[in-house]
């Protein structure tokens, strides 16, 4: 009789780290017939609305994926998300640990008696939910860390774990530059995580990294050959086994809501009527939102580049409570003038079908955030980056892909959100570098495109990874 194994995924809640997670366990199960999943979605309510509509369409048309949403915990004081909002995450995760705990060991009683020889052989967990390596330490199963970032912030994370004693307060401004073991060049602080500045965000990532060394792997999506100094680095000396298996996309993109088909109609006929690589894309995730000030130098920035653009915008008016500017009727955000004079050379909208924009052939350059999954989704079709991070570990991002790999145009490694103004001279300059049509970095993210798509095919550096990720079950 065959053997078979479940995996069950507790990813954390948000869209970002699901979607990843969700293409891990579809890549697995295409893979390996006698592998099932069970993901534990855990419910958060600011995250709650995309994460809802992904997960319906995504059982739909993947029964055999067993996604189970766990009841609403209570949650903490709303004052504790405005304050820290990786306190607010992780105590919520914590306080999902009793059920978790119940579900999983009713799947491995049922299997213990299961006649299919099945049998609950890890939990793979998102790395704010490794409070949950206890719960299977408790149930004698392994347990894995799955990244849905990259291996620069596994290096990080590693670095933090081991370091503790030397930087047991907060980072300051003032610090000197960091040598990061599996970084090329010296890290200065100023690209580091917004939260390590401060005594509680430091301490939840510094607890988070000491469990890193828990672990029987940590699965990261990127693949060998965008990251080959970092991976050689981590994969050596003590610690866990690292498996790249990415990169991770879902190419279908995210459900369209009805009320935006209209809008992506519009989007997708306007760039077919445009030449090839001639656009510029402007794009900064679900959390990117910026001032009236800092739009109107956008705006600027984009006028004076002469190229056309397509601008996925979001206005953060004074109370902080983000406005999504769907049709172009406030001209008060806009320089005087300028929506007449760049009609008919760009859009600007709120809403954008990121994965069908970025592989149209008339884009040509993505001013982005940073985030992992947007890098990925523009290496995986050719489109270089110009970098403007936000938040999260998007600074990092920004400097890595800039310093350490040489696949982007640096604009701003170390911006914030409510930070300095990025001024219009600088994003009009940079605009016009990556809308070079030759240049070095596109050439570059060309090559990377293709080793990424090889990365996961037959005999490709992650489908091996993934493959010895699989053996560890049977």
């Amino acid at each position: 009789m065959k053997k078979r194994a479940e995996l069950i995924f507790i990813p954390s809640p948000g869209i970002s780290h699901l979607v990843p997670t969700l293409e891990f366990a579809k890549h697995l199960i295409n893979r390996d017939n006698r592998i099932s999943i069970t993901v534990l979605v855990m419910k958060l309510p600011p995250f709650s609305t995309s994460v809802d509509a992904y997960t319906k369409s995504f059982t739909s048309s993947h029964s055999s994926i067993q996604l189970i949403d766990l009841p609403q915990v209570e949650l903490p004081s709303p004052e504790l998300l405005k304050s820290s909002v990786e306190s607010y995450l992780t105590l919520c995760i914590e306080n999902n640990i009793p059920q978790v705990r119940n579900i999983v060991r009713n799947l491995v009683s049922a299997h213990s008696d299961d006649s299919d020889s099945v049998r609950v052989t890890g939990l793979v967990l998102d790395l704010f939910c490794v409070s949950m390596i206890d719960v299977a330490n408790e149930l004698g199963l392994p347990s894995y860390i799955f990244l849905t970032t990259n291996a620069g912030f596994l290096s990080l994370m590693l670095y933090l774990s081991t370091c503790h004693d030397k930087i047991c307060t907060e980072f300051k401004p003032s610090d000197s530059d960091l040598s990061i073991p599996d970084f090329v060049n010296p890290v200065p602080v100023s690209v580091l995580l917004t939260s390590l500045f401060n005594k509680v965000g430091h301490a939840i990532f510094v607890k988070i990294a000491q469990r890193f060394k828990d672990v029987n792997g940590i699965i990261v999506n990127t693949f060998a050959e965008l990251e080959p100094y970092a991976i050689d680095s981590i994969s050596g000396g003590l610690n866990p086994p690292v498996y790249t298996v990415g990169p991770l996309l879902d190419l279908k993109g995210q459900p369209v809501p009805d009320s935006d088909e209209a809008k992506r109609q519009d989007i997708l006929e306007w760039l077919d009527d445009q030449p090839e690589s001639s656009v510029v894309f402007l794009c900064f995730g679900g959390g990117g939102s910026f001032s009236p000030a800092q739009v109107k130098e956008i705006a600027t920035g984009l006028e004076q580049s002469e190229c056309s653009f397509l601008w996925s915008l979001r206005v953060s008016p004074p109370n902080n409570e983000v406005s999504v500017i769907d049709q172009c009727t406030n001209h008060d955000h806009f320089p005087e003038g300028f929506l007449e004079r760049t009609r008919g050379r760009g859009i600007i909208c709120g809403w954008v079908p990121q994965i069908e924009v970025l592989a149209h052939k008339a884009i040509g350059g993505f001013v982005s955030h940073c985030g992992w999954n947007s890098i990925l989704e523009s290496l995986w079709y050719g489109v270089p980056i110009v970098t403007w991070p936000l938040y999260a570990e998007q600074q990092l991002n920004a400097f890595r892909m800039v310093k350490e790999l040489g696949l982007a145009v640096e604009m701003r490694l170390d911006s914030r959100l409510n930070g300095d103004l990025v001024m219009a001279d600088e994003i009009g300059r940079a605009v016009r570098t990556v809308m070079v049509g030759d240049s070095e970095i596109r050439k570059k993210v060309k090559e990377i495109s293709e080793i990424g798509r090889k990365s996961l095919t037959d005999g490709g550096s992650s489908f091996v990874s993934m493959g010895q990720f699989i053996d560890l079950n049977f």
